[in-house]
Formats: structure tokens, C-alpha cells, sequence
């Protein structure tokens, strides 16, 4: 456990800057997990998703870190050609129009350090 933010428990995903600005990265599961996360980040914000299409759960990355279309505008899905809005993982066209990926809460601390809830993914 790295710290606790209103009582929910936290553990430290990356610090900012291993995500390159205006990019994504995908995280493997926690221990004990079996699902990856991925994250956004367009300058200090940072985005953090599941990594599982809300279609059939397959992981949206195609290879490792490439979440993004190529105009790097929306997550989109390799299986499925469904494409996702970055703030809010609401899907706006493909098989699962209508529904949204899975969000984790996420911040970065003052030491630039990206924090999620400890169980995020499991």
C-alpha cells in the first residue's frame, strides 16, 4: 500500500513521465490480477482505463503501449475497429456503440506520480 486518499487504499502505476505526453501505456495486471490497466496523458492529466473492450473483454492493444488511434484522439479497439473517447471511455462507434470502458480513478501526486486504487484491475 503507498497511501490512502479518503480511505480507498492506493498503489503507485508509473510516475508521469514514463507516459510519453499525448500517448498511452498499458500496465500488466496487479499480483494476483488478471487484467491488464492502460494509461492516457495529455500533459499533467492522466486518464487510466481496464484494458478490456466492453464488447467480448479482449485487451484493445494490438502490441504493447498502442491504445490510441492514429491521430492519437481516441482509444480504439484492434479487434474490433470500436473507438472510444479518452475522457470518459464512452464508446462512439463499433460493435459496443453506447457503452464505455472500464474507468479507474486515478491522480498524480506531487512527487509526479500516478496513483490508482490498490485494487484496480483484480
Amino acid at each position: 500500500m503507498e497511501g490512502q486518499v479518503s480511505g480507498v487504499p492506493e498503489r503507485v502505476l508509473c510516475v508521469l513521465s514514463d507516459i510519453p505526453d499525448g500517448n498511452s501505456k498499458g500496465f500488466p495486471p496487479a499480483p494476483g490480477g488478471f487484467t491488464g490497466l492502460f494509461a492516457i496523458r495529455r500533459g499533467d492529466q492522466v486518464w487510466v482505463y481496464v484494458n478490456s473492450c466492453p464488447h467480448i473483454g479482449v485487451p484493445l492493444d494490438p502490441v504493447p503501449d498502442r491504445f490510441l488511434d492514429a491521430k492519437r484522439e481516441h482509444v480504439l479497439c484492434s479487434t474490433h475497429g470500436a473507438r472510444f473517447r479518452v475522457e470518459d471511455g464512452f464508446c462512439t462507434t463499433g460493435p459496443c456503440y453506447g457503452e464505455s470502458l472500464e474507468a479507474v480513478p486515478a491522480r498524480v501526486d506531487g512527487e509526479g506520480r500516478v496513483l490508482v486504487p490498490e485494487d484496480a484491475g483484480l
